[in-house]
């Protein structure tokens, strides 16, 4: 029998850590075979090449992002061989069972909730009396009607074997992000969220892992997310396993974690910052609303004095980039009150802050009692919401317009300085730079085209000017500083026109070629000669003393000199 496990992934860097406990799980009785593909794949490319495989049986795992193009998959994998089996899994098509098995008829099978031993019985069944009353935890059909049938008690974690383990894997771990989790379950019951449902915290034997981790560095991985929902549940285990990856860390590997902010003590993120290398660690940190009605509303315990407190200890460190989230669209939080949840969060400068939108999951308590808040949702993956008793769906567009330019504008950081003059001295909050901002885009239709790095500055500075902002030239400086500090090579064509005439720039550079101790001692070190300074350098006259601004944030209206020098890929800025 012929079994293959699939999935298609959201990007080609990601792995899916699920069909690879299913392959480990089912040795040696079955050889499973793996194939990944992604939601951007043709359909028929996919469909081509499971049925060049020739199997019997296909399990496919299912979740909201890829729950639209299986199906597609599966249609029309059946339509070209209706006996090859397919067994669906995952998180998506593990509630809601009967409506899944009566709406997609092609789903021979589904596999409920942990799917290990489930799929291995049900291979066994498959492949001998087929009983499949004897399997616990599936969706099947009999005689037209879908039968049911009880899940089994939950697994031993320490027991599991490693899903790591696979020769067709090396090759692809420097590439691609891989998975591991070190427990199942949540202690928290965020009603937005799935793992509310399950109840309780389960580990995996840590010295397994410990040796899972160092064969995954010892054959290239660079990049390792840990999936647990609360890596820092337990104070002595985080600490262990911190003080492991510190110990035994192979260069240029980045592990990533979602912890909870609120309960990290802070002799943890003193401990983090002392010991840890600067980029070995990267947190992701749920905050989703600093609403305290809305997070009672939803079971969600959370102390945003602390939680900022830790935010605050990790970002002062410098060792360890945060990346926070926002749910726009949870239960009573209003345009107006997310706003100021938005600007609570941003206060913070997070190296990254993601704004999402409310997803009406199914399983969780938030869409059963969705009828309360007159919740609209989409009907089909990834069950959006369009509004709700205090959101209009017209909040949300404009919500989404701060989404839009968040992304390109805060967390590509690609103008740092000039944003943070702005949300500090222009606008009087961020959010309201970020919605304005938005809703210009919007309306230019850039939302629609595709633009390169030089496109984001011109249509910050249009926006601007459309704005009639005061002192202009002060935030056109800082954005020609943030430009030329953040590229590589010395660009051929700066997105703006240049102040300065080239008798003027050329006065400029024989001043400096004479007096080079004139912008710093750095500078002079450098010895160009007249050549060099032309070929490498670019001059730049600004309205105000950026040295002074970089020290301490005060602008002093007078006139000085950037001069910023390509070399080894980098940029050096220098400033008189």
């Amino acid at each position: 029998m012929k079994v293959i496990a699939s999935t298609l992934n959201a990007k080609y860097i990601h792995t899916n850590i699920a069909i690879r406990y299913l392959k480990a799980y089912a040795a040696p009785e079955f050889e499973i075979e793996l194939a990944e593909y992604t939601i951007k794949d043709p359909i028929m490319n996919i469909v081509t090449d499971l049925i060049g495989k020739r199997p019997n049986v296909i399990g496919f795992s299912c979740y909201i992002w890829n729950i639209e193009e299986t199906i597609k998959v599966i249609k029309m994998i059946k339509k070209i061989d209706p006996s090859i089996q397919i067994v669906a899994g995952g998180p998506e098509v593990t509630y809601d069972v009967l409506e899944w098995m009566e709406t997609v008829k092609e789903f021979d099978f589904i596999a409920i909730g942990e799917g290990e031993h489930t799929f291995k019985q049900l291979l066994t069944e498959l492949n001998g009396a087929k009983q499949f009353e004897n399997v616990p935890g599936i969706a099947y059909r009999k005689e037209g009607k879908v039968k049911i049938t009880p899940q089994s008690n939950k697994l031993n974690l320490r027991e599991l074997p490693s899903p790591f383990r696979f020769e067709e894997d090396i090759s692809h771990l420097s590439k691609r992000v891989t998975y591991i989790e070190t427990s199942r379950g949540c202690p928290f019951s965020c009603q937005f969220c799935l793992s509310s449902i399950e109840v309780g915290v389960r580990y995996f034997d840590r010295e397994k892992v410990k040796e899972d981790i160092r064969y995954l560095m010892a054959n290239g991985a660079k990049t390792i997310k840990f999936v647990d929902r609360t890596f820092n549940i337990s104070r002595s285990y985080a600490m262990e396993m911190f003080q492991f990856l510190i110990d035994e860390h192979l260069p240029g590997v980045v592990f990533q974690f979602e912890i909870t902010a609120d309960i990290m003590r802070p002799e943890v993120i003193a401990f983090l910052n002392e010991t840890a290398p600067p980029g070995l660690f990267r947190f992701e940190i749920g905050v989703q609303s600093t609403n305290d009605h809305t997070n009672e509303l939803v079971m969600r315990k959370q102390n945003f004095q602390k939680l900022t407190r830790t935010v605050t200890m990790v970002k002062d460190g410098g060792k360890i980039d945060q990346h926070l989230d926002l749910i726009a669209g949870l239960p009573e939080e209003d345009y107006d009150t997310f706003k100021k949840t938005f600007n609570d969060v941003f206060a913070m400068r997070p190296e990254e802050l993601q704004l999402g939108f409310l997803k009406m999951l199914r399983g969780t308590g938030l869409r059963i009692r969705a009828e309360e808040h007159q919740y609209i949702y989409m009907d089909h993956s990834p069950y959006e919401i369009l509004g709700n008793n205090v959101l209009s769906f017209d909040d949300i567009i404009r919500i989404k317009q701060v989404e839009d330019v968040l992304e390109k504008y805060w967390n590509d950081h690609r103008m740092d300085t000039t944003v943070e003059y702005l949300v500090t001295h222009v606008f009087p909050t961020p959010f309201d730079f970020f919605q304005e901002f938005g809703g210009y885009w919007e309306q230019k239709g850039w939302s629609r085209i595709g633009h390169q790095l030089e496109d984001l500055y011109r249509r910050l500075f249009e926006f601007l000017a459309f704005k009639g902002i005061a002192e202009l030239d002060i935030v056109e400086g800082l954005m020609k500083f943030d430009y030329l500090s953040s590229l590589k090579y010395k660009p051929r064509k700066p997105w703006w026109q240049s102040g300065l005439e080239k008798a003027e720039r050329s006065s400029l550079y024989q001043y400096y070629l004479k007096n080079p101790s004139h912008l710093n001692a750095e500078f002079a070190q450098l010895n160009l000669n007249e050549k060099e300074i032309y070929k490498h350098t670019i001059l730049e006259k600004l309205p105000f003393n950026l040295s002074q601004y970089l020290a301490d944030g005060t602008i002093k209206k007078e006139e000085s000199t950037l001069l910023v020098y390509f070399a080894r890929e980098e940029a050096t800025i220098f400033a008189s």
